[in-house]
């Protein structure tokens, strides 16, 4: 029995939605170029996804000057928030606390990453003082069993 799809992009997908946010609507060779600056892919294997992907209804294409134009139609924001919820509901039971945590116990984050989240978090209380957000209510997980972090 097949797996139903998942409603979140495999690696590999991600490395071509990554490729489409930054260079927008690309040709398939360009695609498979900028894939190739990592690791090696052949085109053929890049055309296939894409014609899945956009089975998903993750990218879509147009007619091009030399051939189809594929562009992303989910967006960056909206992709990798999705993976981090699960990833933070899976991981760490919803805890963005225990996440963060992980991070400054790997000593994963750099001088720049902290300013950035410092930066972040100044923002947000800022925000807070000035009234209710419905961000904090759509970036909470619903399992976080009762720890707010």
């Amino acid at each position: 029995m097949a797996r139903p799809p998942s409603a979140h992009p495999t690696d590999a997908e991600l490395e071509i939605l990554k490729v489409l946010w930054d260079a927008g609507p690309s040709e398939l060779g360009q695609v498979a170029a900028a894939l190739n600056r990592e690791r090696a892919v052949a085109t053929t294997t890049v055309a296939t996804m894409l014609k899945v992907m956009t089975q998903k209804g993750w990218v879509e294409r147009a007619d091009g000057p030399k051939g189809y134009r594929w562009s992303a139609k989910v967006g960056r924001e909206q992709t990798t928030g999705g993976l981090l919820r699960r990833l933070m509901d899976r991981a760490f039971d919803g805890s963005a606390g225990r996440l963060v945590a992980r991070l400054i116990e790997d000593r994963a984050l750099s001088d720049r990453d902290r300013s950035e989240i410092f930066g972040l978090l100044e923002k947000d209380e800022k925000g807070r003082k000035a009234g209710p957000s419905d961000t904090e209510a759509r970036t909470r997980s619903p399992r976080a069993k009762g720890e707010r972090s």
